[in-house]
């Protein structure tokens, strides 16, 4: 009889039990070394699917040696504990090459590596590579085109999300009860398929856990001791977007062409945040940009020009290491998680290179607040100038971040000046919150939006606009104290109010008997002005009258008091819009307003 030497990869992938059923091989003796039959006994009591997989395949070797005319014996010693520490080193792999020249057997292996050093070793062998079709997965009957994800657990039903992000439903597949055996079935073949396709990789592989990542499949199979039963999950995108598919304003678009190089990606999971960082990722490609991905697992959608790089010994530290010496100008790190992967992404932001970060989290501010403790308070506006939250596939909202010195919002002694990093809506340029820090902790305050004043206050802000208005006629106030207020002018103004050494203003403070700081105007400021109308306010018998200049006669505006719209109308003959007491307009303009200062006109676009 002729005899063969089996190694471990040619046992687990089945390969050998092919070559048998096809009746390539037959009466010969099959020998199995002993170091094998103990990794493979080492990782199944491990909980290993590698193991359980590999001692099934000896089992049905054994039920087909009667049919086939083949003699399966086990040989050789125990491997010491010497052997199994270099395991890694290719101790084992030696001592089945030795079985294989001591029998002069055949080795049959389907690890290259393997058959190189053999053919070195003047060893006969024969390399099995063994190429599974997609059509022979069963997982792949799951699927359809509107599939999310694939659910299948022991003694349930097997379940799917179909849909779209932010819009799907769990549904049952069938009234089939999984089998713990059936799971393990799909479970072999995937293992099969990922340790022969050049398309799969096993990305994890922990005791009860292992993450496989076939084409487009992430698939994660779990069972005890790490899970309560064995269950399978598999997750496949439906959709590829580019950044042309979103709702994204010019100014968004400009800044992620420009000046966005510390972006962060934020949501709940299966919003859509990697589906974003994927059409950031081609969009920076497409721009002729260097792109490399850093993910684990390597599941982004990207263009084949984007090399994604894994785990380097396990951690992505060791990974930015080769990364700066392959020079990208933008690096796109999927899920952000671990405290030293906070610190890497800082790292590589701050040698220059353009990061992208994906991370979870339930708003935007959550997504900032994770930074924090990670890397210094100071240095966040440096890594951080861009954060995207994403909800149901689409973009929900974005931060600007600046870090300033200044008084933070509350607050109004001079003395209290401190860094502050300034967290401002980026679609009005709103300021939402304000880092500092307070004592010893560093806090986060959101700055409540502007309220309707009323009483005594309202009274004192109306009476310094006045007093204001001659200078400019759109001065906004802020009362910072009870004897101390913040004026915000057009520049143009400043040195009329100020005057000679400063003459005009200590005469406004005598008059009003409060400190005025006079400030110019910032963008926020001003946009809440931009083409409003001056106008008069006066009454007839019978009606309200807002009188604007001549010239906009025939013409049609807005009106708002406070920011809160209240009617259209016509601007009639001599610039008067006429509003009638009796009418319900009236009514609400009068309910709304205080005084003249709160009402604005807007003259409409057409």
């Amino acid at each position: 009889m002729s005899k063969i030497v089996a190694d471990t990869s040619v046992i687990i992938n089945g390969q050998l039990i092919a070559q048998i059923e096809a009746g390539s091989i037959k009466n010969s003796e099959i020998i199995i070394p002993q170091a094998v039959f103990d990794e493979l006994q080492s990782q199944a009591s491990s909980k290993k699917e590698q193991g359980f997989v590999g001692l099934e395949k000896i089992q049905k070797l054994k039920e087909l040696s009667g049919i086939y005319g083949l003699n399966i014996v086990l040989k050789g010693l125990h491997p010491s504990s010497d052997d199994i520490k270099l395991a890694g080193s290719g101790r084992i792999d030696a001592l089945i090459i030795d079985m294989a020249k001591q029998n002069d057997a055949v080795l049959y292996t389907s690890d290259n590596v393997q058959h190189l050093v053999a053919q070195a070793e003047s060893v006969e062998t024969v390399f099995l590579k063994f190429v599974v079709k997609d059509k022979t997965l069963e997982f792949l009957k799951f699927f359809d085109a509107e599939t999310m994800s694939v659910h299948l657990k022991e003694n349930q039903h097997p379940l799917a999300k179909k849909g779209k992000p932010g819009n799907f439903s769990l549904t049952t597949l069938s009234d089939d009860i999984l089998s713990k055996d059936y799971l393990e079935f799909i479970s072999s073949q995937i293992l099969d398929v990922a340790h022969a396709s050049d398309s799969s990789n096993i990305e994890i592989s922990k005791t009860g856990a292992s993450v496989i990542q076939h084409d487009n499949y992430r698939i994660a199979i779990t069972h005890p001791p790490f899970s309560e039963s064995f269950e399978i999950t598999i997750v496949h995108p439906i959709v590829k977007l580019s950044l042309e598919d979103y709702e994204i304003s010019d100014e968004l678009m400009k800044r992620f062409s420009d000046r966005a190089e510390g972006i962060v990606i934020s949501g709940a999971p299966g919003s859509g945040k990697s589906t974003l960082a994927s059409g950031l990722a081609n969009f920076y490609h497409n721009k002729g940009k260097i792109v490399k991905t850093f993910e684990s697992p390597r599941d982004l959608q990207v263009d084949p020009g984007i090399t994604q790089y894994s785990k380097l010994d396990g951690s992505f530290d060791n990974s930015a290491d080769i990364l700066l010496l392959v020079r990208p100008d933008y690096t796109i790190f999927d899920e952000i998680r671990r405290q030293e992967d906070f610190r890497t992404f800082a790292d590589l932001r701050l040698t220059g290179v353009g990061m992208v970060g994906v991370l979870h989290a339930n708003s935007p501010i959550d997504a900032i607040q994770r930074f924090i403790g990670k890397i210094e308070l100071g240095i966040i506006p440096s890594v951080l100038d861009t954060v995207v939250f994403v909800k149901d596939g689409r973009i929900e909202k974005v931060y600007d971040l600046e870090l300033k010195v200044k008084v933070p919002s509350g607050m109004t002694e001079s003395d209290l000046a401190r860094p502050v990093i300034e967290i401002r809506n980026f679609a009005d340029n709103v300021l939402e919150h304000e880092i500092y820090t307070f004592g010893e902790e560093n806090v986060i305050v959101p700055i409540a939006k502007r309220v309707q004043k009323v009483g005594i206050e309202k009274l004192a802000e109306d009476k310094v606009k006045e007093t204001f208005k001659r200078y400019d006629p759109h001065v906004e106030v802020e009362i910072l104290s009870a004897n101390r207020v913040k004026v915000f002018v057009d520049e143009q103004y400043i040195a009329s109010i100020i005057g000679k050494g400063g003459s005009n203003i200590n005469e406004i403070e005598k008059f009003l008997k409060i400190h005025v700081d006079v400030v110019q105007k910032d963008s926020n400021h001003s946009s809440r002005m931009i083409n409003d109308l001056p106008f008069t306010y006066s009454e007839s018998k019978t009606a309200l009258l807002l009188t604007v200049s001549k010239e906009y006669t025939s013409t049609h505006a807005d009106i708002y008091v406070n920011n809160q719209y209240v009617t259209s109308a016509k601007i009639g003959k001599k610039g008067q819009i006429k509003i009638p007491k009796r009418s319900d307009v009236a009514r609400n303009l009068m309910n709304l307003a205080s005084s003249q200062n709160d009402i604005q006109i807007f003259l409409k676009d057409f």
